[in-house]
């Protein structure tokens, strides 16, 4: 059970924070960050929330700018969940994305030798 709640909070959080980020942040290198996924822990004491960018050469900026905006968007988080502790955010750089093109450009090669 205490699993079943946990992804439904990963996943308001996920759609909660993406809707922070379109609407409230002013910051232009957030403006076009796209979460990807939401990891709690089961004490829901932190959260892990997966994003990419657009742009690959605003990824180092767009760090630096999501860990200073982490505390707002916190704030931001705690009054749309009705939670009773919001966790601790920390944003981490989604590699998957590349990693799924990476496999998709070596399953092309390998298609066009044959």
């Amino acid at each position: 059970m205490a699993n079943i709640k946990i992804e439904r909070l990963n996943h308001a959080f996920q759609e909660e924070i993406s809707m922070i980020l379109m609407t409230e942040i002013k910051d232009e290198d957030i403006k076009f960050v796209t979460i990807t996924g939401v990891d709690t822990t089961s004490d829901l004491s932190f959260a892990k929330v997966y994003y990419t960018v657009l742009d690959e050469s605003k990824k180092e900026s767009t760090a630096e700018a999501l860990k200073g905006a982490a505390s707002f968007i916190r704030t931001k988080l705690a009054d749309r969940v009705d939670i009773r502790h919001t966790p601790e955010l920390k944003f981490i750089y989604d590699t998957s994305i590349a990693y799924g093109e990476h496999i998709e450009k070596i399953i092309e090669e390998i298609n066009e030798k044959k």
